[in-house]
């Protein structure tokens, strides 16, 4: 079976809602699944497709990247930021950060099939969705973090972790999902939260306004971009101990691991380029210049994302309305592709991994 309309759920959503840990709780992690999206891909011949929240214009678009052109644009919701792919393949998951919901869409059309309440003040950014099924999403405006699951009836369930901190902007989950780290903004801290125990969330304060963060594939390091320290900091996931300190180019307001797990990569919004940093010697060994300093304001890049193979990066410029992309071997741009207003979070999806002619 799969999710959303495909598996019958029409309409408003019944929600149920329980704060703070789930200490005690009858959910068994067998039971997490939202909407039951581990089911069969639809079939497709198409190639790899770019998905892409256009904050300013409101809208989602859809980029087929075997001819570079937007194939397709359909309203969202308002200043939608990041997005998350559904294991299937079938739907992405959009944050309204304007608003207070998780907008999940189909793939094939860009319709939505249903819409999320998170509660008063959410203001969601950050968002993943796991192989188990299960979506997690940072509620700024709430100093919280959501994880959203199915109750067993077919309406979603949502269980609320505090993390007490100031603007929770970015999040990363463990694969396990035994715990989660945010990066908090307004604190200028990273947060670590317990999914399973009881165990209540560790803060550190990691540089000025810490925002980008990525977890290594082993979950053997946690790394995260301070924007205002032009650094990046390697932490202990468990302890949050800080490992390692990097100096980076001006503004890396998001960090990304290869997923290899042999570099990392800053987004330098005041450079208008990439560090990029070995994980092993945590040490740069090369910047990549996207736009350069000279046009690092008229193109204003954000958001960072490898394609599947490790062989490209996207880098969203968000005042250009473009999403450039990069060969990570030459550093060089490949071509710029058209998005709508103010293009930022991103998904792609690899039609040859999920889908068979």
């Amino acid at each position: 079976m799969v999710i959303g309309k495909r598996a019958g759920l029409i309409g408003a959503v019944a929600l149920a809602i329980s704060a703070c840990a789930p200490v005690g709780s009858d959910n068994k992690q067998s039971e997490w699944t939202v909407y039951e999206p581990l089911g069969e891909a639809k079939s497709s011949t198409a190639g790899e497709l770019l998905f892409v929240a256009n904050k300013r214009g409101n809208t989602l678009s859809k980029i087929d990247l075997t001819t570079g052109e937007e194939v397709l644009r359909k309203d969202s919701c308002t200043n939608p930021h990041e997005l998350a792919m559904s294991p299937n393949g079938n739907l992405v998951a959009l944050a309204c950060y304007g608003g207070t919901t998780i907008d999940v869409f189909d793939v094939e059309d860009l319709s939505r099939v249903t819409s999320v309440e998170l509660g008063e003040n959410a203001r969601p950014h950050g968002i993943m969705w796991m192989d188990s099924g299960v979506i997690y999403a940072t509620a700024e405006g709430r100093q919280s973090i959501f994880r959203i699951t199915d109750n067993g009836v077919g309406s979603p369930a949502l269980t609320e972790y505090p993390t007490g901190k100031q603007g929770s902007h970015m999040l990363v989950v463990a694969p396990d999902e035994s715990a989660a780290w945010t990066t908090d903004l307004g604190s200028k801290t990273v947060t670590r939260i317990d999914l399973v125990g009881e165990a209540p969330p560790l803060s550190v304060t990691v540089g000025e306004e810490p925002e980008g963060i990525s977890l290594a594939p082993d979950g053997k390091s946690l790394w995260v971009s301070a924007r205002g320290s032009n650094q990046a900091f390697e932490l202990d996931p468990v302890t949050m101990e800080v490992r390692s300190t990097v100096d980076t180019g001006a503004f890396p307001l998001r960090l990304s691991i290869r997923p290899q797990g042999d570099v990392a990569v800053t987004s330098d919004l005041m450079d208008g380029g990439l560090t990029v940093i070995d994980l092993k010697t945590a040490k740069v060994i090369r910047s990549i210049a996207v736009s350069g300093p000279q046009e690092a304001q008229q193109r204003f890049q954000v958001t960072i994302l490898w394609s599947d193979d490790g062989q490209r990066v996207y880098v969203a410029e968000t005042a250009s309305d473009t999403v450039a992309e990069v060969d990570y071997e030459s550093g060089k741009v490949l071509r710029r592709l058209p998005t709508g207003d103010g293009g930022d979070g991103m998904a792609i999806l690899g039609m040859t991994e999920f889908f068979s002619p």
